[in-house]
């Protein structure tokens, strides 16, 4: 399965946006480990921006700068997270071990493995088909086959969406994952003047990966939707190349990666 990268949007610690990671991953630039920065999303309505978790506005900042220079509202789409809305789940657990145990219904839709999608449709008018996947660390190569394959078949561009974000204690302490983070890929079936790179996929059974350096191999392996960085590493040096990601055991996805 082949397709072409036409967008790529990036929020992690320290890392804010598609042209800081590629700096970082590039060597033109030191990684410095810092809180996520997460915008509220101006394209919701005021109501939907309040009530916008961690989660979301994740999801969010990373699909709107890959489809940048794209018509969102005509994208199908897949969105791929390891865990959901840890928050969301924490507050309903506070409710249900309480007296009253009465649970917010906007708590209730918030905690739902598909409300960044929902969030998305809100705020684009995308009426396409969406796709919401979860497959704990190998969330995000799960994603990339699931979305290579609508490509494939659909032959018509699709947004790759993968995000995550931590769980406070107690639940921190069993998922511990440190902050938010995202990754999205806007993915053709055609070459095109903004195309960076194309992507073949296959499954293989080589170790996972790493990346150099511990301080981005650590964010590699702390946040599931970083499993990303070895493709974002041959994207940002523009390398010909493959790398193995995460997938599910004894599996590993290849991934070949060809710059324009």
């Amino acid at each position: 399965m082949i397709a072409w990268i036409d967008g790529v949007g990036v929020l992690a610690p320290g890392i804010t946006g598609w042209p800081a990671a590629a700096d970082v991953l590039a060597g033109r630039a030191d990684y410095q480990a810092a809180p996520t920065v997460l915008a509220p999303p101006a394209v919701l309505p005021p109501a939907e921006r309040r009530r916008a978790s961690r989660l979301v506005k994740a999801a969010l900042g990373v699909g709107l700068e890959a489809v940048a220079h794209a018509d969102a509202s005509t994208l199908a789409t897949v969105f791929t997270s390891s865990s959901g809305d840890g928050h969301n789940c924490h507050a309903i657990c506070e409710s249900l071990a309480s007296e009253d145990r009465a649970v917010s219904p906007t708590r209730f839709h918030n905690s739902v493995h598909n409300a960044a999608a929902g969030y998305w449709g809100i705020a684009t008018g995308a009426m396409a088909p969406s796709q919401v996947l979860c497959a704990y660390d190998a969330s995000f190569a799960a994603g990339l086959l699931e979305a290579l394959a609508q490509v494939t078949t659909s032959a018509a561009p699709i947004l790759l969406v993968s995000y995550d974000a931590e769980y406070p204690e107690p639940i921190h302490a069993k998922r511990p994952v440190p902050d938010a983070g995202g990754v999205a890929l806007l993915l053709s079936p055609h070459k095109g003047p903004r195309s960076l790179a194309a992507l073949k996929v296959s499954l293989g059974d080589t170790p996972n990966t790493r990346m150099n350096g511990a301080a981005l191999e650590q964010l590699r392996t702390d946040i599931p939707a970083m499993r990303a960085l070895p493709l974002l590493d041959l994207l940002a040096r523009q390398q010909t190349g493959s790398v193995s990601l995460e997938y599910l055991a004894p599996l590993q996805l290849m991934v070949e990666v060809a710059p324009c």
